[in-house]
């Protein structure tokens, strides 16, 4: 949000999560500003709602189900000549992601993991209703200490869901050690000091009519 307000300082802004913690701590830090605890495909899906210039996501709808319907909904809210800028991960076949399901060993559907398609589907989602339409993917080349960093680089994310869904402490640490020791031998420290940690991303900006 901060590069938002300093990019567009004297524009309105109106911020969706569906934590309420999240919003409370956005809220405390921008007291100005409207924030709203709700469901992001709720609040696409909301047609009689207002329509703004922008509509902006950052690393948020690959959690959300139905990118097929989300995202022309989403541009829906846009008004006309303005945008929607959608950043998410494009990771989800890396080893290491591979490795979160199968060392959970949890039943198919048990785990809400993060999800995303590629470039050809979000052209067909939205080239229909746009009036102009940017794709494109990079892979950032992220240089971290050791394999225990890219570990807490996923805790707080896309670990996330397969720990709830773990029934005991006891299946938990046996999950985390599984999961570290199988990253020691795909993140090996370079000569030099340090791994490469190659992460993903896919961008989306429509326009709309």
């Amino acid at each position: 949000m901060a590069v938002l307000r300093e990019r567009w300082p004297d524009a309105e802004f109106v911020g969706l999560d569906s934590s309420a913690e999240m919003i409370e701590r956005a809220r405390a830090e921008y007291p100005d500003q409207e924030w709203v605890t709700g469901d992001i495909g709720a609040w696409a899906a909301d047609a009689s709602g207002p329509k703004y210039d922008a509509v902006f996501s950052n690393a948020a709808l690959q959690w959300v189900d139905d990118h097929a319907s989300l995202y022309p909904r989403l541009l829906a809210r846009v008004a006309p000549g303005g945008a929607l800028a959608v950043q998410i991960p494009g990771n989800i076949d890396a080893p290491q992601h591979r490795l979160m399901r199968e060392l959970a060993r949890l039943p198919e559907g048990a785990v809400r993991d993060w999800h995303h398609h590629e470039m050809e589907f979000y052209y067909d989602a939205l080239a229909p209703m746009a009036a102009r339409l940017d794709l494109w993917a990079t892979e950032y080349l992220h240089i971290l200490a050791d394999a225990e960093a890219v570990l807490e680089w996923y805790r707080g994310t896309a670990l996330r869901p397969f720990l709830a869904a773990l029934k005991s402490d006891g299946e938990r640490e046996r999950y985390i050690a599984e999961y570290l020791a199988a990253l020691r031998e795909i993140f090996v420290p370079r000569p030099a000091g340090g791994v490469l940690f190659p992460f993903r991303r896919i961008f989306v900006v429509a326009y709309q009519r």
